[in-house]
């Protein structure tokens, strides 16, 4: 046991990431079996304190990604500043705390939610000593990254505030803040950095196009649409998601989409992000709906476009590029991690679908059932590099 917590704690992506992808299935598992049980006219399988599709969306916002944004973060914010590395206690304490809160959740949700609200805190407070002791630079990325995270800190305190109080305003504001004041600006500042970056690696005269003018409008955009989701003028919206599309797809088009494809790993960060630009296009359509009283919605098509088609591919696609370059393996996706990366671009249809076309609602749990699939054929390839050395004997 010394020898294997000594392996899986050898880096900050072991720690995270392991828990992270055994949760990922978790979280998708449970969701299915409380579905079904809802649907056979049982109570469902939530604590009483949260409700299964409450609990669900905390899963996917904040029960999930999570891990994996630390440990790449604390991979990443080091290199990019040149700054102290993340220390082991902190990395390690992060991933316990996290892990044992969201566990606990199912079991007792104030206790859960206050641990994992700790570990966050402890996560969080090690890349703030990174950014502030690193040497003077351009440091934007790196604080944005840690801006959005304190706003998911707190969007996952108002829930535990929700439970404790009579306080009901305080849940649209932690839903909003999970999507809009977190995941959203963080994967977009992720990728204005390393998507055009990992193309020049690889694309041969490639120019760099990633000006900060456009992600600060989008972050702009992101919090002007968290305060509107939040406050009910969900019918305004579409003010703040128009302008995400247009420049989320012009991203797109100028980071050289069409030449990503001479290779797997790097394809499937820019197709993952084709989903951004095609989310706020659904998002901005649901909202003018709204807007001009037109008899139509979208549903949670956007939102599952957004957090399955952006986030959850975007997740295979930068985890899978960290987990095998710090394992000592070739930067490369093999036929099996291709696939996988497809069948959630499956999943993301196969939900969003019956939201927009008059299809079966059991397409729902298909989309669900197709996701853990893929989400647990990855944990299967890529788990065992966590608790398992370098295959080519380095540290870490």
């Amino acid at each position: 046991m010394p020898r294997l917590w000594s392996t899986l704690t050898a880096a900050p992506h072991r720690a995270t990431f392991l828990p992270g992808a055994l949760i990922s299935v978790l979280a998708v598992a449970w969701w299915l079996a409380d579905m079904e049980s809802r649907r056979h006219g049982g109570g469902g399988l939530a604590p009483n304190a949260l409700p299964g599709p409450l609990l669900h969306g905390w899963l996917m916002l904040y029960g999930l990604f999570p891990f994996f944004i630390f440990g790449f973060l604390f991979t990443a914010m080091p290199n990019w500043l040149n700054g102290s590395k993340i220390a082991r206690p902190s990395y390690a304490a992060t991933a316990l705390l996290m892990a044992t809160g969201t566990l606990l959740v199912f079991l007792s949700p104030p206790l859960g939610l206050a641990l994992h609200l700790a570990g966050w805190a402890t996560g969080l407070a090690a890349l703030l000593r990174t950014l502030v002791t690193a040497a003077p630079q351009d440091k934007r990325h790196a604080g944005i990254a840690c801006a959005a995270l304190g706003l998911g800190w707190l969007g996952d305190a108002a829930l535990l505030a929700w439970l404790f109080g009579d306080l009901p305003d305080l849940l649209p504001w932690s839903t909003a803040l999970g999507v809009w004041g977190f995941l959203t600006p963080l994967f977009l500042a992720v990728c204005h950095r390393m998507v055009p970056w990992f193309t020049s690696r690889v694309v041969p005269n490639y120019v760099v196009i990633r000006p900060y003018g456009a992600l600060w409008a989008m972050l702009a955009a992101c919090l002007a649409h968290a305060g509107l989701t939040a406050t009910g003028h969900a019918d305004l919206t579409w003010l703040a998601a128009l302008p995400l599309a247009a420049i989320a797809l012009w991203f797109s088009s100028r980071w050289g989409i069409a030449r990503s494809f001479k290779v797997r790993l790097l394809a499937m960060l820019h197709i993952a992000f084709v989903w951004a630009g095609i989310a706020f296009l659904l998002f901005a359509a649901d909202s003018l709906a709204r807007f001009t009283g037109l008899a139509w919605s979208a549903g949670l098509a956007p939102l599952h476009a957004l957090g399955i088609g952006f986030f959850s591919t975007m997740l295979v696609g930068m985890a899978s590029r960290v987990s095998l370059g710090h394992s000592g393996r070739p930067l490369e996706a093999d036929r099996a991690t291709w696939w996988l990366f497809w069948l959630v671009q499956l999943a993301a249809l196969t939900r969003m679908l019956p939201d927009l076309l008059p299809l079966p609602d059991a397409l729902f749990t298909v989309a669900g059932i197709v996701w853990l699939l893929a989400f647990g054929a990855w944990a299967w390839k890529f788990a065992p590099t966590y608790w398992r050395p370098r295959i080519d004997g380095r540290p870490g």
